[in-house]
């Protein structure tokens, strides 16, 4: 690295948080750079990366809140699951069970909240 880097660096190192801060500002004004990230404010700087917002979800029951909700959960996951009596039974005593696999974000926090109503615990993964 030359001199003229190493000393640039130090000067970076040597700067506050909010300095730091300022800095980014001023370099992505200047030279366009829309992600430059900073960490701790030692000066190494990365590119960051675009997440991708998870679009479909594994509705899990994980358990009972309320052990006297039992009969209403089961009759629920018969609902969403389709199953026999005998089968959602087993489905709610077996927890974690998955309920739905791959549903819409709107979809699974609809069946998350209608379970958690009549008392289950769900995860949605």
């Amino acid at each position: 690295m030359s001199e003229k880097i190493t000393a640039i660096v130090e000067e970076i190192k040597a700067l506050s948080l909010l300095e730091v801060k300022e800095l980014t500002d001023a370099l992505k004004e200047t030279f366009g750079v829309e992600a430059i990230a900073v960490a701790g404010g030692a000066g190494a700087a990365a590119a960051a990366e675009p997440v991708e917002e998870k679009t479909e979800f594994d509705v899990v029951l994980a358990g009972l809140a309320d052990p006297k909700a039992k009969i209403k959960v089961i009759k629920v996951v018969r609902e969403i699951t389709g199953l026999g009596l005998a089968d959602a039974k087993a489905a709610v005593e077996n927890a974690p069970t998955t309920l739905k696999e791959a549903a819409s974000k709107e979809d699974a926090q609809a069946l998350k909240e209608k379970v958690e109503a009549v008392g289950g615990k769900v995860e949605l993964k």
